[in-house]
């Protein structure tokens, strides 16, 4: 039978306020076959604290950063631990906010086959599910994605989505060096891809995957300068 495991990385930022621990306890309950590896990316609050008391479950591991590195690394060192364990067939990272809930998990399922190298999560909002963002987030998200799509040559609607699955085999290729970009590695994973095997193979292996619902949770941390200077630094590359 196909392995259909799925650990996922959850970086974490001063997200004591925001980490709903019920929610992704039920998730687990309601999926024997999710993992989850929670990463402190150098909180100042209490979310290593909390994160402590969430691993007492068998299905929840913590790793704890010895400084602020940004979501980038904090993902790229929790993927590359993960790989190290050797457990899931499929590993993948998710917003600690949960604006994506777990219950899409499924419906990657349907799409993680033989082949898949990436299933990624897009807020493509469209008849008959609900994703509720900000306009001018929407706005600045369409501008941004032209550029992106210029870039990487590929119709891609969506990269910024912070819910992705990879096959494991592709892990170790794309997150063995750091990226240049604090937040918008999700554009370098895709450039990596290209520059490894070629556009054609990237659209023949990497899925887009419309979610069902989404929520743009309040509280983010991250600055329009921040991402503006991060944008050119990932168009120069």
């Amino acid at each position: 039978m196909e392995n259909r495991e799925i650990t996922l990385v959850v970086p974490c930022r001063n997200e004591a306020a925001r980490l709903k621990l019920d929610e992704w306890r039920s998730g687990l309950e309601a999926d024997p076959r999710l993992r989850l590896l929670f990463v402190d990316d150098g909180s100042t609050d209490a979310t290593w604290e909390i994160l402590q008391s969430a691993a007492a479950h068998p299905r929840i591991e913590v790793l704890k950063l010895d400084r602020n590195y940004g979501k980038a690394e904090a993902v790229r060192r929790g993927m590359l631990a993960e790989l190290q364990h050797n457990r899931s067939r499929w590993i993948g990272f998710w917003d600690a906010d949960l604006a994506t809930g777990l219950d899409e998990l499924e419906n990657f399922r349907r799409h993680l086959t033989p082949g898949c190298w990436i299933v990624m999560g897009s807020r493509f909002r469209h008849l008959g599910n609900d994703i509720r963002r900000r306009p001018t987030r929407h706005l600045l998200g369409r501008i941004f994605a032209t550029l992106v799509s210029w870039k990487l040559r590929l119709a891609v609607y969506d990269t910024q989505c912070g819910a992705k699955v990879f096959d494991r085999e592709m892990v170790g290729e794309v997150f063995a060096e750091p990226f240049a970009s604090r937040w918008f590695f999700d554009v370098e994973i895709l450039l990596r891809l290209c520059r490894l095997h070629g556009h054609r193979s990237v659209r023949r292996h990497v899925i887009e995957l419309p979610l069902q619902r989404w929520r743009d949770v309040p509280g983010s941390t991250l600055r329009l300068t921040d991402c503006f200077f991060d944008l050119i630094r990932v168009l120069k590359l």
